[in-house]
C-alpha cells in the first residue's frame, strides 16, 4: 500500500531542499518526522508537512485496511524545478544583472513495509 503527496510552488531553490530531502529518504516516518524537527533549515516545515499529507493520504486511501503506523517507509522523495522569478539588479555603468528566484515542487510517496514484499 502506498500513498503520495504532492507540494507545488515552495519558495526554495531545489538544490537547497534536496539537502534536506536526502536525509530522510528510506527512513521511517516517524524517525523522519523527528529528522526534521530538530533540523535549523527553512525548508523543513514544508518538507513536513507534505510527508505528514503523504500518511494522511494513505489513511484516507485505505480506510478499510488496518496497518501499523510505526512500519511505514518514505519509500521516494522527489524535488523538481519549479518556475522560476526572473527579477532585476541596477549594477554599476547602468546595466542590470538578472536574478533568478527559484521554485520547488517537491512529492513524497509512503508506503508500508508489507507493501514491499507482496510486490516483490
Amino acid at each position: 500500500m502506498e500513498a503520495r503527496a504532492v507540494r507545488k510552488h515552495i519558495r526554495s531553490s531545489p538544490r537547497k531542499m534536496r539537502t534536506v530531502v536526502n536525509l530522510i529518504r528510506g527512513k521511517r516516518v516517524a524517525e523522519a518526522l523527528n529528522i526534521l524537527q530538530f533540523m535549523p533549515h527553512k525548508v523543513t516545515r514544508p518538507v513536513e508537512i507534505t510527508l505528514t499529507s503523504a500518511v494522511h493520504n494513505l489513511r484516507d486511501k485505505f480506510r478499510d485496511e488496518r496497518f501499523d503506523e510505526t512500519e511505514l517507509l518514505v519509500s521516494e522523495v522527489r524535488v523538481d524545478e519549479g518556475p522560476m522569478f526572473k527579477r532585476f539588479q541596477p549594477v554599476s555603468r547602468g546595466r542590470a544583472h538578472r536574478i533568478l528566484k527559484r521554485t520547488s515542487h517537491l512529492t513524497v510517496t509512503v508506503s508500508t513495509t508489507t507493501g514491499k514484499t507482496d510486490e516483490a
